[in-house]
């Protein structure tokens, strides 16, 4: 069985697009959410990832309607396969029910991979330029080795001024409240929420 999955950010936008394709394309039931893409929490997805069975295939109209961000993505898909369920994307080549699209999937997965060991090696720079101004860096109290390396990515992200507090959490895949812990417990001090990308301390005033 094919099943659709749209999704919008926002009630006022509409998913006639997405249906319409996902109809087109041959699907027997379609879960409409409306969410924002760095959410977390998505019930719709869960819906439906807790009623699909082995042989079905989950259709989108583009990937960045499923995954929150590329970690997500591949996560969600790991799941999909342990289940025996396939996912197609129309706007995008990925089909792992094929060979093909397993393998161009694959390399999405090589690309998160590469993404969180550029983010754990700037985390270790970081760590290292604070022992040598004499700050020790450790692990947060009540922290988990697994947050651990996640809270030290989100100080280093934030740190580096170039990601707005949204965008952090969606490379992380973190929610808002969960990065200001993160901070807390990194002892940073948090600015002023701002849309556009937070600007270093230390940068020169636009002229």
């Amino acid at each position: 069985m094919k099943l659709g999955y749209a999704r919008v950010s926002t009630r006022d936008q509409q998913a006639h697009l997405q249906h319409d394709a996902l109809q087109a394309a041959g699907c027997e039931r379609i879960f409409t959410e409306t969410a924002s893409g760095s959410r977390t929490d998505r019930p719709v997805l869960a819906e439906l990832l807790a009623q699909v069975r082995p042989g079905d295939v989950i259709v989108v109209w583009k990937l960045d309607r499923l995954g929150r961000s590329l970690t997500h993505l591949v996560e969600t898909v790991g799941r999909l396969v342990e289940l025996g369920v396939g996912l197609k994307s129309l706007q995008d080549p990925v089909d792992t029910t094929s060979a093909q699209g397993r393998l161009v999937f694959n390399l999405f997965a090589s690309l998160a991979e590469f993404e969180r060991d550029l983010i754990r090696e700037r985390t270790n720079a970081g760590l290292a330029a604070a022992r040598a101004r004499g700050r020790v860096g450790g692990r947060p109290r009540g922290l988990t080795k697994s947050a651990e390396i996640t809270a030290h990515a989100a100080a280093t992200l934030y740190r580096e001024g170039k990601l707005s507090v949204s965008q952090i959490c969606q490379k992380l895949a973190i929610s808002r409240s969960t990065l200001y812990n993160y901070l807390r417990f990194n002892q940073i001090k948090i600015s002023a929420y701002q849309k556009k990308p937070l600007v270093p301390p230390n940068a020169a005033p636009a002229q």
